[in-house]
């Protein structure tokens, strides 16, 4: 695990003193609160040695179809691998993805059919209310905001976003479940797709890994996927588990087996009895759930947790430029509405491209997308059918106030 200091200064001068440093337990305290009351894992590793969108991929597929970075042709056809979501459909249990901008979960092509639209609910309008009234679906993923606004602050923690707000978000999320009469029916897991270039000392596992499909990844490193990243947060939460629970490594199902991103879907098969694997890397995954430690739910889990502070000074930059992982959502949000199509597809698309501008095109694309749907719906198109999206209207790439963006992103929610 060297190299961290020397990588870093290579790539700017002073940034060794970043990557070598981390937070003081006090200015994270809803993390602090909940891994003091609940359970957290000192041994989990992202599934890859890349990048944020592979990993997040793994999560919810247990590969990511070959993908060590972007991959411009998989963004407009849509990842093709079969996902927990769709095992989950297949044995009768439901499930829901809650979303705040357009869901990054739309990079699978198969999440893209009309049948699964009604899964997809914006969180603002609809999480908490779903908490109160018991009605959430077996299996729920909760997206972040991706994009850094005045009004609607980033808080998915990527740089140079504040901590604080990501702080608060998962304050508002456990509060949410907390309150809800399905809270001792829960099992809550707070996860990071990747380690974000800090240091950390211990070794990444590099043996007995297994490709999850097969496929290498593109030139010109030729990535086998037979090795784990850096290990990364991990947090799980339930009024079953002691306080003060650490989960260490999985005692199986295999010597060499360890708890990383495919250990989620891996666990989700195991609990509700699905019939089969999605590749070969969920069933080599260690499953969790023996975090459940007790006989009967707890009493005394915390209502609310503390309130965040404000970690950074400056204010949002709603001018700046994309990060490599936002410009991958305007990419996909392109292929919902139909842009791939256009000469400026891929990279003239974003490269000039600011993050109020990003905000506006992707809520307009997603609600064209959802718009093209509810006329198939309405039309009585078979359920099967995928990105039903008109090419009558363009989408707008500059924003015009920061109202509409606003009033954009609750009309989307309100589908």
């Amino acid at each position: 695990m060297e190299g961290f200091a020397q990588n870093a200064e290579r790539t700017e001068k002073g940034l060794s003193a970043t990557v070598m440093n981390g937070f003081d337990p006090d200015s994270v305290p809803v993390y602090k609160a909940l891994v003091a009351e609940f359970a957290v894992c000192d041994r989990w590793f992202a599934a890859v040695p890349a990048s944020t969108q592979p990993n997040r991929l793994f999560v919810h597929s247990a590969t990511s179809h070959g993908a060590t970075s972007n991959d411009t042709r998989q963004l407009i056809e849509g990842y093709p691998q079969k996902t927990i979501f769709e095992s989950l459909d297949e044995s009768g249990h439901s499930f829901g993805i809650y979303y705040q901008y357009p869901p990054a979960t739309l990079f699978y092509r198969n999440l893209r059919k009309l049948k699964y639209i009604k899964n997809f609910h914006q969180f603002d309008l609809h999480f908490k209310n779903h908490c109160k009234e018991g009605k959430l679906p077996n299996y729920v993923v909760v997206e972040q905001r991706y994009f850094d606004m005045k009004l609607l602050p980033g808080n998915d923690d990527h740089p140079s976003h504040d901590v604080s707000e990501g702080q608060k978000f998962v304050k508002s999320v456990y509060e949410a479940l907390r309150s809800s009469p399905q809270w001792n029916e829960m099992l809550f897991i707070i996860i990071y797709d990747e380690h974000g270039g800090f240091y950390d000392h211990v070794p990444t596992p590099v043996t007995g890994v297994p490709s999850p499909d097969g496929i290498v990844g593109p030139e010109p490193y030729n990535f086998q996927f037979d090795r784990l990243g850096v290990r990364v947060p991990a947090i799980l939460i339930s009024p079953w588990i002691e306080r003060g629970t650490v989960l260490h490594g999985p005692s199986g199902p295999y010597p060499t087996s360890e708890f990383e991103h495919s250990s989620i879907p891996a666990t989700v098969k195991k609990i509700f009895n699905l019939e089969e694997f999605l590749t070969k890397r969920d069933a080599w995954a260690g499953t969790f759930e023996g975090v459940i430690n007790r006989n009967s739910p707890r009493k005394d889990c915390p209502v609310t947790l503390p309130q965040p502070l404000r970690l950074r000074e400056a204010e949002q930059r709603e001018n700046a430029k994309l990060s490599e992982f936002q410009e991958e959502l305007v990419q996909m949000a392109a292929t919902l509405c139909g842009d791939h199509k256009k000469d400026i597809y891929p990279h003239k698309l974003v490269e000039n491209m600011t993050i109020d501008e990003a905000v506006e095109y992707v809520n307009t694309a997603f609600k064209k997308f959802l718009d093209g749907f509810e006329r198939e719906r309405e039309s009585g198109t078979d359920e099967s059918h995928d990105n039903p999206v008109p090419r009558d209207r363009p989408v707008p790439a500059k924003s015009k106030s920061f109202a509409s963006k606003f009033l954009s992103c609750i009309a989307c929610g309100s589908k």
